[in-house]
């Protein structure tokens, strides 16, 4: 995965107002959640919620989806679980490059 990616997503997060958000979407699971729910669960302005949701979607975090005059709102787990991923599989690659030998330890 290519750094820039992540540090969109890791940009998009690293915002409390918008981890707040996406915490809310996240543990909506697959179906969702109607964005006026958002709004009173966190006690956002409208506006100030559409701001930190689009950051959400431009990183590819999120995604809203329109049925009638329901605005809902998606966790896009693919792309977390893929950001969350990238530093679980980095962790340690070089770890036995960087470890001293007993030899060079001692002497």
């Amino acid at each position: 995965m290519e750094l820039d990616v992540i540090a969109k997503r890791m940009n998009a997060l690293g915002n409390e107002t918008r981890l707040a958000v996406f915490r809310v979407l996240v543990r909506a699971g697959p179906d969702g959640v109607p964005v006026g729910r958002v709004q009173k669960a966190l006690g956002l302005p409208a506006s100030t919620l559409t701001h930190h949701l689009h950051r959400l979607i431009g990183a590819g975090l999120a995604h809203q989806e329109r049925k009638g005059t329901i605005l809902t709102c998606y966790a896009n787990f693919e792309k977390m679980t893929a950001t969350f991923l990238f530093f679980a599989n980095e962790c340690c690659v070089e770890a036995s490059a960087n470890k001293i030998t007993e030899k060079e330890y001692s002497g």
